[in-house]
């Protein structure tokens, strides 16, 4: 695909505002351990204790990173009596999720393109 195909696909570049969104979004994403957090839910519903006992975290830890993320739109979460449920209802931000770690192989190294 060369230039011109993407220009015709995306003919204007990203405002600022857009750049800056997605800067603060990779900023949020490039803690391991959010990024832990985010698959985790964008595979099933938990409260902060199942999180935390799924990722091997603290639950003030992960308390903390959770409320972060929130702030920033990249999970959701609902109360069902005294527990508060989150999970990633956003399909760009599952979509991009699943993505990076399709490109990378489980030893760390990129994965080859498909056929």
């Amino acid at each position: 695909m060369g230039v011109e195909d993407l220009s015709s696909e995306h003919p204007s570049a990203p405002t600022s505002a857009q750049v800056e969104v997605a800067a603060e979004t990779f900023r949020m994403l490039a803690s391991s351990t959010r990024l832990r957090l985010v698959w985790t839910l964008v595979n099933q519903e938990l409260d902060v204790s199942s999180l935390a006992e799924a990722i091997g975290a603290a639950v003030p830890t992960v308390s903390q990173h959770l409320a972060k993320m929130r702030l920033a739109g990249l999970i959701s979460s609902r109360r069902d009596g005294r527990r508060i449920f989150y999970t990633v209802d956003d399909p760009h931000v599952v979509s991009m999720v699943r993505e990076i770690f399709e490109h990378i192989a489980p030893d760390g190294s990129l994965a080859p393109d498909p056929v």
